[in-house]
């Protein structure tokens, strides 16, 4: 049976009519999404997140492993302390980790700050005591002391504690030092006073000096505030030690010593005082000028001069004013081994038994 075609006509038009309605549905499209988004930005996703914040984990506290050694204080201050004194204190500490701690060393600064320690190893918790001992010296001013302590502690392997003191003087005293002339009598020494700061009394119960140059009379019996005491110099021995100190020693309670440096002019000196001479080499002589000159600017006569070992030898000697004038002539010495250096003595006799030694050292060409 053959379709009608009048049908088939009819259809196919209506088909044709609908294609540009079908075609407008992408259009209306735009419209809804708008509709969407003005909702999303009036409902605003961020408020809600700002109204239930997210709070991060607190983070856990770091695991104490291995010794740990925390000292209660690693200063002491002694304040004003006496000099020649003993001073103690203590530095306290503790092992906070989890493992057993170890004290491998301590060392210290000076020999007068010794220490103690019961022990070297401490079990987690456990507590020790550094014990400080701290020997002040004779003379005033400020002293620091450090002690360095040396453990198993990976996060302070050395820890260093500290003592300081104010060497006060208990005792007052003058002169506080003495410069003694050879050529005036007793070497111009002075009284040496000494008084008690604090009203204290005190006795002298010793007194020394260097080479037992300096001595002087008082009672081991005598108590008081003040004394007064009249040293005598010997000359010969002061002329072998130009330099030393006296030392004093007495019963304050704080104050158990006084110390007084000397210093003695020497009659005669020689400029240089020493010789030196460089690259040398053996049996070749090398020339030298010396002075020998009186520092109490005295005239004076030279007798002889020499040389101890024969290296050296006098060319010329002129006096000048009151001074002597040496040309010397240095011969280096041969050696059957291969010589770096060489020493000599050249003395300058003076009459009237004094005499002037100048040390000559060569140094060999290498």
């Amino acid at each position: 049976m053959k379709p009608n075609p009048f049908i088939v006509k009819l259809i196919a038009v209506g088909c044709i009519l609908l294609l540009p309605t079908g075609c407008q549905q992408p259009e209306i499209a735009p419209t809804q999404s708008k509709t969407v988004v003005s909702k999303v930005e009036a409902e605003p996703v961020v408020s809600q997140v700002e109204a239930e914040p997210v709070v991060s984990p607190t983070p856990q506290a770091e695991e104490k492993t291995g010794p740990r050694v925390k000292f209660e204080k690693i200063y002491h201050n002694f304040g004003d302390v006496g000099p020649s004194s003993t001073n103690l204190c203590e530095f306290n500490f503790t092992n906070t980790g989890n493992s057993i701690l170890k004290i491998t060393r301590v060392s210290k600064t000076c020999g007068c700050t010794p220490f103690t320690l019961a022990k070297k190893e401490y079990a987690p918790g456990e507590s020790g005591t550094l014990k400080v001992k701290y020997i002040s010296a004779k003379t005033p001013g400020l002293a620091v002391r450090r002690l360095f302590i040396y453990s198993n502690d990976e996060t302070a392997p050395k820890t260093q504690v500290t003592v300081r003191a104010q060497i006060v003087l208990k005792i007052d005293y003058k002169p506080k030092n003495m410069k003694l002339l050879l050529r005036d009598e007793n070497a111009g020494c002075p009284k040496i006073e000494l008084k008690s700061v604090d009203d204290k009394p005190f006795a002298i119960i010793d007194f020394k000096s260097t080479a037992n140059s300096i001595t002087a009379d008082y009672d081991r019996s005598v108590m008081g505030t003040s004394f007064v005491l009249e040293p005598k110099v010997d000359i010969e021995k002061v002329q072998k030690s130009l330099r030393g100190h006296v030392s004093i020693s007495l019963t304050h309670p704080e104050c158990k010593s006084v110390l007084i440096p000397f210093n003695a002019l020497a009659e005669f000196r020689a400029s240089p005082s020493v010789i030196s001479v460089f690259n040398v080499e053996p049996q070749k002589p090398v020339k030298r000028e010396l002075w020998v000159l009186d520092n109490y600017d005295e005239d004076f006569e030279v007798e002889s001069a020499s040389s101890e070992k024969g290296t050296i030898k006098v060319l010329s000697q002129d006096k000048v004013g009151r001074r002597y004038k040496f040309e010397l002539e240095i011969m280096p010495p041969a050696a059957e081994s291969n010589p770096r250096v060489f020493t000599d003595t050249f003395i300058v006799n003076i009459k009237g038994g004094k005499k002037v030694e100048v040390i000559c050292r060569g140094f060999y060409a290498k």
